[in-house]
C-alpha cells in the first residue's frame, strides 16, 4: 500500500499475547516522555500512545522519501522497524532478560490499511477484554489529547484518531453493540452488594490476575472500593495492582487472617481447591459477621464443603452463569454486523488518509484564489461606482459561488 510520503506502524502488547499481571512490565512510566523518545527513531515525525490497564500500543508515522517504498511487510523493512522499536522500548521500560530475548516473538507490529482496521475495531469495543466495553472510547479519546498536549502527534495520527473516534461513534449507535454491557466482575460485584452490601467497612479479597480477576477489580474501582489482592506469587500479584489497582498480599498470609475478610472473589484458573473447609473452619469459626466467598474461577477453585463452615455463602460461577452469558450472547451477535460495517469503512479511512498531503495545498489554493477574487471584486465595484449594498451583496455572492465552481471542479476529479 502507498501511503502518500508516510508509512503509518502499530506496535503492541494486549491481553491476548501478554498475562495482564505481566503487562504492567511493558507499561512506561511516563507517556509523554517514551512517545518523545520513540519520536527520536530516524524518520519518525508522530507518535501516540495508547495506554490501559489491558493493552500497550505506539502509533508511529514514519516520513519517507519520494519513491520510497513503504512496504513493512518485506523481511528487512519489517526487521529494520522492529530492531528501531525494540530497542527504544526496551530502554524504557523494567524488562528482564528473557522478555527482551523473546521480545520479536511477542510483540504484534501492524502497517498500512491493517492499522486502520485495528484501531476501528478496537474503537468499536471489539478489542477489549469486554466486548463492546464503552470506556476504550475515552481512552482513545485522552491518548490523543495528551499526544497533542505534549506534541507528539500531528496532522497524520490526529486525523487517523479523529475518524476512527467519530466513525466507532456511529457504529456503536447503530448496532447498540455498546448498550447494557455487564461482565462477569460487573454481575459478580452486584450480587456481592444485593446479599450484604459494600461500604467502606467492608474487607475485600480478590484472589487471582487474570482476565476474570481483571473483570471483577475493575468493577470494584468503577464503584470506588478498596481490595487486597493476592496470587500464587507476589510479583503477580504487585504487576497486577499497578495496573489495575488493589493491595498485594502473599498468598500464603490469607488463611491465617481470613477472618478479615468480608467478600472473597476468587478468580483463578487453579487446577485444584485453594480454598477448603480444613483452611479455614478454625480461622472463621468466631467471626461475628458472615463471609461472602463468590468463586467465579474455571475449573472452581473453592470445595463444596466450604459452603458447610458456619457463617460462609459461597456462590460459584454457575449460580451467576445464566445472567453473564445472556449479557454476552447478546453482544457477541452484534459482532459480525459490526466486523461488516468495519470493513466498509477501512477502504474510506484509507483513502481520508491519501490524501492527507493534499490537503494543506489545497487549502493554499483556496485562500489564494479567494484573495485574488475579493481584489478583483473591488476594482470591478470601483470601476462600476456602485454603492447600492444590496447589489453589491449580490455580486459577491456571485463571484463566490462561481469562483467555489471553478476551483471544486479538478478537486473532485482528483
Amino acid at each position: 500500500m502507498t501511503e502518500g510520503n508516510f508509512k503509518i506502524v502499530n506496535a503492541k502488547f494486549t491481553h491476548k499475547n501478554i498475562p495482564i499481571h505481566k503487562l504492567e512490565k511493558f507499561s512506561f512510566k511516563d507517556i509523554a516522555a517514551a512517545a518523545d523518545e520513540f519520536k527520536k527513531i530516524d524518520d519518525v515525525s508522530e507518535c501516540v500512545i495508547v495506554q490501559t490497564s489491558s493493552r500497550v500500543e505506539i502509533f508511529l508515522i514514519i516520513n519517507l522519501e519520494v519513491g520510497d517504498s513503504p512496504d513493512g511487510r518485506r523481511p528487512e523493512a519489517r526487521g529494520l522497524v522492529l530492531k528501531k522499536i525494540q530497542d527504544t522500548w526496551t530502554s524504557l521500560t523494567d524488562l528482564d532478560q528473557w522478555e527482551v530475548d523473546h521480545f520479536d516473538q511477542t510483540l504484534e507490529i501492524y502497517t498500512g490499511t491493517e492499522v486502520y482496521e485495528n484501531l476501528l475495531s478496537l474503537a468499536c469495543g471489539l478489542e477489549s477484554v469486554v466486548v463492546g466495553k464503552k470506556e476504550i472510547l475515552e481512552q482513545l479519546k485522552t491518548a490523543i489529547e495528551n499526544a497533542k498536549e505534549s506534541e507528539t502527534s500531528g496532522r497524520v495520527l490526529e486525523k487517523l484518531f479523529e475518524t476512527c473516534i467519530r466513525v466507532a461513534t456511529q457504529i456503536r449507535e447503530s448496532t447498540g453493540i455498546g448498550e447494557n454491557v455487564s461482565s462477569l466482575g460487573d454481575i459478580s460485584v452486584k450480587i456481592a452488594e444485593d446479599n450484604v452490601g459494600i461500604d467502606k467497612k467492608k474487607h475485600i479479597l480478590l484472589i487471582g490476575t487474570g482476565e476474570a480477576a481483571a473483570r471483577v477489580a475493575k468493577a470494584l474501582n468503577r464503584k470506588g472500593y478498596a481490595f487486597d489482592v493476592t496470587s500464587m506469587t507476589i510479583d503477580r500479584a504487585t504487576g497486577f495492582s499497578k495496573t489495575l489497582g488493589g493491595t498485594p498480599i502473599e498468598f500464603k498470609d490469607i488463611f491465617p487472617s481470613f477472618d478479615k475478610f468480608d467478600i472473597v472473589f476468587v478468580a483463578t484458573t487453579s487446577d485444584y481447591f485453594l480454598i477448603t473447609k480444613e483452611k479455614i473452619k478454625r480461622v472463621v469459626e468466631n467471626k461475628k459477621t458472615g463471609v461472602l466467598i463468590l468463586d467465579i474461577s474455571s475449573p472452581r477453585a473453592v470445595a463444596d464443603s466450604v459452603s458447610m463452615v458456619s457463617g460462609i455463602k459461597l456462590m460459584f460461577k454457575d449460580q451467576i452463569n445464566e445472567l453473564v452469558e445472556e449479557n454476552e450472547t447478546n453482544r457477541m451477535a452484534k459482532v459480525p454486523e459490526v466486523e461488516k460495517m468495519i470493513s466498509k469503512e477501512v477502504p474510506i479511512i484509507e483513502a481520508t488518509m491519501k490524501r492527507i498531503n493534499a490537503e494543506p495545498i489545497v487549502k493554499s489554493v483556496l485562500e489564494n484564489v479567494d484573495e485574488i477574487r475579493k481584489k478583483e471584486l473591488e476594482k470591478a465595484l470601483e470601476m462600476l461606482g456602485e454603492t447600492d449594498e444590496s447589489k453589491i451583496k449580490i455580486i459577491e455572492e456571485l463571484t463566490k459561488n462561481v469562483t467555489k465552481r471553478i476551483v471544486s471542479s479538478p478537486s473532485k476529479n482528483s
